[in-house]
This record gives structure tokens, C-alpha cells and sequence, in this order.
């Protein structure tokens, strides 16, 4: 029996195209498919090879024995420790901090002694004018004269015999909520509370801004003297919000202070001044300044026929109250600090 000829490749390809070749499978369902056909031709019967039985782990004859596992029931107060923690709220009910925060302080060159003695914080101003009027200072073992210049930070100087430190590294600044009926000064003769009685004691600390006695609202705090110098000072124009609760023709009025309202000292022209209604013919009067006169607000609101009940400054500079509870303190934020320091630059 002779053989046929092999096919050449071009002859395979040419029946794969026109499907007159079977492919022969590949795999090993294919093989075993294959060797079962011979088998059928050689007359040898194919038997299916039995699977071995499983054997059975003790871990599965144990789970397999003991009764179905229910479904376990997470407790919800673990499930609750897997997600984002949320950061702990303050309660309203915290007083807040009195002592404020401190910011670096730039050095200074040289100045009076008295104002280095002041801002020490071991007399007051007044207080180191007449100590070194009766001789009790002495600058580098010399007793100081009157405007004497020194240097703080390389001149030793010393009151009544006890030396005084006066290289200044860092200033406090403190953001308080004045109530009314509370003095902007440091004592009052007459013994009413003021604004130092609100915060902890820091030598010489001084406010930026006066509030009238029944003016509430925002209130700066400081040790740095020429800072509160700078930000008060009218060429510098910081701006200052308040809101005044006022009974009378609040939308008339609010029209007429855009325009300029004109003072015993010199016009006034507010940089913004928009009128809420209350309700009871009473409104809201919300006006920014930046001149900083004397009782200026009262005195625009006398001046537009507003009768004031209440007056609240809600913004000195960068500085909003915010949510600060009346008679409430706390320390400057990260944005307020750097915007006063540009301020305090750009003033000098």
C-alpha cells in the first residue's frame, strides 16, 4: 500500500480557504478525543479513568461536622473605628484662650529710654518719663537724661539698681470681643472693668484702635508698640467695619454717606455702606471706614438723623469677630498674622 503524496504548504492553505481540511484540535480535551478514536478503529474499548476520591482534611471533617456558621454581626460601634476619624469639635461652652499668641519681632534700632523701658513692660510710659526724670535709670552704668537715645539690644539699662530686658524677640497679640460697658484703657479711675481685665496680664501690652465705652466688637491687643502705631495711623487706611442697629430712614441715609458726609473735622467718605432691615423700623447699618476719627461712626449716624442703639465692629483690618463670644479672647490665625505683617511693612 503505497502511500499518498505530502501535501505542500501551498496546497494545505489553499484547502484551509476553501474549508475542505478539518483542523485537527489542540489541546488536551483534543488528545484525549484523538487517542479515544484510535482506540474505536483498533476495536479497543475507551474507558473514562475514575477520579480519585477527595480526601477529606480534619479541618474540613470539623467544619463540615459542626453546624452552619451564621452570618457575623458587626458591631456597629467597631465599624464606625475603620472610617475617617473626624477631629474633635471644642465646645461652645470652652472659654476660649486669653493669652493670645506671639508673632517674631523684627529689631528694632534705637529709641528713647522710656520707650525701651515701656516696652519692657516694667513702668508704663508715663511711668518711665518720671523715673528718669528722678534719676532712677541708669544706661551702661550712667544715669540717664531725659530723650536719652539708646540701643535695646546692646545697651544695658537699669531700673532702681535691677537690670531690665529689653531685647524683644517676639510680640503678643491677642484679638478680644469688648463688650459694652467696658473701658479701652489700661485703668480707670473710677473702677470700671476695661479691656485688660479680659486677657491675662502681659507687660506691656497696649490696644490698637479705641473702642468707645458702649462700642462692642473687635479688639486688637499687642506688644508691639509701633505695629499699633502703624495700623492706626490714617496714611496707612486700614479698614474698620461696624454695624450699627439705628432706628430712622436707614435707605436715605445709606445713599447720602456714599457721597461723603461732611464732620466737624473734614469730610467723610466711607468706603462701603449698605443698609439690612430688622424689622420695627429698625436697621441694620453696615459701614466700612478708614480714616479712624474720633467716634466717627456715632458722629455719621448723628449726621444722617440715625438714632443708634447699638454699635458693633465686626472687622479691623484682616481681623473679623467671627464667632467670638463677647468678652471672649483669642490668638491671631495664620492669614491674619501675615496680612498684618505686610500692613505693619508697607507702613513704614
Amino acid at each position: 500500500m503505497t502511500k499518498p503524496p505530502k501535501k505542500t504548504a501551498a496546497e494545505k492553505k489553499g484547502e484551509y480557504r476553501r474549508g475542505t481540511q478539518k483542523k485537527t484540535p489542540k489541546g488536551p480535551s483534543a488528545r484525549g478525543a484523538a487517542a479515544r478514536a484510535a482506540n474505536d478503529k483498533r476495536g479497543v474499548p475507551s474507558v473514562a479513568k475514575p477520579k480519585p476520591p477527595r480526601e477529606r482534611s480534619v479541618r474540613d471533617a470539623e467544619s463540615r461536622d459542626t453546624a452552619p456558621r451564621e452570618k457575623p454581626v458587626r458591631d456597629r460601634s467597631e465599624a464606625g473605628s475603620s472610617k475617617r476619624r473626624v477631629k474633635p469639635q471644642r465646645s461652645a461652652d470652652a472659654p476660649p484662650s486669653k493669652a493670645g499668641g506671639t508673632v517674631k519681632a523684627d529689631r528694632e534700632g534705637p529709641m528713647r529710654v522710656q520707650r525701651a523701658l515701656a516696652r519692657a513692660g516694667v513702668v508704663s510710659r508715663r511711668g518711665a518719663d518720671q523715673a528718669v526724670a528722678d534719676g532712677r535709670v541708669q544706661v551702661n552704668g550712667a544715669i540717664a537724661t531725659v530723650g536719652q537715645v539708646v540701643d535695646p539690644f546692646r545697651d544695658v539699662i537699669m531700673l532702681d539698681g535691677t537690670p531690665v530686658i529689653t531685647r524683644v524677640t517676639s510680640h503678643t497679640w491677642i484679638v478680644v470681643h469688648k463688650p459694652a460697658a467696658v473701658m479701652t484703657t489700661r485703668k480707670d479711675p473710677e473702677g470700671r472693668t476695661t479691656v485688660f481685665d479680659l486677657v491675662d496680664d502681659v507687660p506691656g501690652l497696649v490696644y490698637v484702635g479705641r473702642l468707645d465705652f458702649m462700642t462692642e466688637g473687635v479688639l486688637l491687643l499687642t506688644t508691639d508698640g509701633r505695629a499699633a502705631h502703624a495700623l492706626t495711623h490714617p496714611s496707612n487706611e486700614v479698614e474698620r467695619t461696624y454695624v450699627a442697629t439705628v432706628r430712622g430712614d436707614a435707605v436715605t441715609a445709606a445713599k447720602v454717606a456714599r457721597r461723603g458726609v461732611q464732620l466737624e473735622d473734614g469730610l467723610v467718605v466711607p468706603r462701603e455702606v449698605v443698609a439690612h432691615p430688622l424689622g420695627g423700623r429698625r436697621w441694620a447699618l453696615e459701614i466700612t471706614i478708614a480714616e479712624g476719627k474720633t467716634h466717627e461712626v456715632r458722629r455719621i449716624c448723628d449726621a444722617l438723623e440715625l438714632e443708634v442703639e447699638r454699635l458693633v465692629r465686626t472687622r479691623f483690618g484682616p481681623v473679623r469677630l467671627g464667632d467670638l463670644p463677647s468678652g471672649g479672647a483669642r490668638a491671631l490665625n495664620s492669614t491674619e498674622r501675615e496680612v498684618l505683617e505686610a500692613l505693619m511693612v508697607g507702613g513704614k
